[in-house]
């Protein structure tokens, strides 16, 4: 007699078998690899969310480094720069001993221009010493990236390689780079706007595009694991491509692209004195190297792994999107965090982070407590700003932005 079988589809068992492929790929990238050699959130929709004073004790997911020191600038008494990734931490230290030691003209060059003519020698005769020995051993091996064949530090880690493979292929595509290059140039949104349309968007959307920006492997390469590829299938109806076609068109028509660094430094592998990250602007140098600086601590670990070995009390956490990597993968490692978040954050510390999901779907299965019991117990959500804040956002390839209060 024949019986029905409660075995998986085999469609289904190919879509789990490729999704775990694509993150053994992705975890094997980032284990190894610098991921981002700059930070892809907007510290200036970040300051208006914090609202950071002099009292104020920030945890931030370290990333390149960037935000870390905007924070240090706002005011905050000191930043605590987390990363499980320890060559995220050697490049924030090499920024920092960098502001130290560099004046401004050799700062600018190698993290402005991302080339400096003698990196190496700068290297050893004023920064090496400052650094840890991960830090020492990983820049012995890699300052040539800021003298190499590719022209821009922003061409190397795995964002880089992403950012140098576009760049080569407007290199072949000439009308098209001589739009791009307008694009950043113009003086007015309306101006931006009409390049956009008629001389960019029917240039550089096509099929062959939109199947380049659909793949796992580039996904990796910008930091994207698999799981929260699918937190942007969810919410852009399955099209990855999509999903950054429209961000960038947002971005490109909506936006003055003139101060616009974050996509400026992906396409011209370096910044302007005037279009660059708060760090590197000069009279702001002056402030970190007069005391500032010493308020950023990078630290390899985890989050939940910080808190519970730190002894302060965080007053404001930005937590970038890390937890889309863990929401359906490691759902008890995102409880544990949420755990150490509340039972160390200050009274009514403000907690950010961002998403490829408008609403994600994890913090609402995450229970904490005797009686598990959800977030909304714990943390008061505030949503009344987002739509503003979202719209204002130079980077805008986030869905989601999340704000709360912690209710301790």
């Amino acid at each position: 007699m024949a019986t029905l079988s409660s075995a998986p589809p085999a469609a289904h068992l190919q879509a789990r078998r490729s999704d775990r492929l694509h993150q053994r790929l992705f975890d094997a990238l980032y284990r190894r690899c610098l991921v981002y050699n700059a930070c892809w959130e907007d510290p200036a929709v970040d300051r208006q969310i914090l609202d950071i004073g002099e009292d104020d004790d920030v945890l931030v997911i370290t990333s390149a480094g960037c935000n870390a020191l905007d924070y240090a600038l706002a005011g905050a008494r000191s930043v605590h720069a987390v990363d499980a990734n320890p060559r995220q931490n050697a490049l924030l230290e090499l920024k920092l001993a960098a502001l130290r030691r560099l004046e401004f003209e050799d700062l600018f060059a190698l993290f402005g221009d991302g080339f400096h003519p003698h990196a190496e020698r700068v290297y050893r005769g004023a920064l090496r010493d400052d650094l840890s020995v991960f830090a020492q051993q990983y820049w012995d091996r890699h300052i040539k990236w800021f003298r190499s064949g590719r022209s821009s530090f922003y061409f190397h880690g795995l964002s880089g390689l992403a950012a140098y493979g576009a760049r080569r292929w407007f290199a072949w595509r000439p009308r098209l780079k001589d739009a791009l290059e307008r694009l950043f140039q113009a003086d007015t949104l309306d101006e931006q706007a009409a390049i956009y349309h008629q001389e960019v968007k029917p240039r550089i959307w096509t099929p062959l595009t939109r199947r380049v920006l659909s793949s796992q492997w580039l996904m990796s390469l910008l930091g994207v694991p698999h799981a929260q590829r699918r937190l942007v299938e969810a919410q852009h109806g399955g099209a990855v491509s999509g999903f950054i076609e429209d961000a960038i068109e947002y971005v490109a028509t909506q936006l003055p692209l003139r101060d616009n660094y974050f996509w400026r430094v992906y396409f011209t592998g370096r910044y302007t004195r005037r279009c660059c990250p708060e760090y590197l602007k000069e009279a702001n140098h002056e402030r970190l190297r007069s005391g500032l600086v010493d308020r950023v601590q990078p630290h390899t670990d985890t989050v939940t792994g910080f808190l519970r070995g730190h002894a302060g009390t965080p007053s404001r956490f930005v937590l970038l999107d890390h937890m889309d990597w863990m929401g359906e993968e490691q759902p008890d490692a995102l409880r544990d965090e949420w755990e150490a978040i509340l039972s160390r954050a200050t009274p009514g510390a403000r907690i950010l982070l961002r998403s490829a999901h408008a609403a994600p779907g994890y913090l609402d299965s995450v229970c904490l407590g005797p009686d598990d019991a959800g977030l909304a117990r714990f943390l008061s959500f505030r949503h009344e700003d987002v739509p503003r804040l979202q719209a204002e956002d130079r980077v805008h390839t986030y869905a989601g932005l999340v704000i709360a209060d912690a209710m301790v």
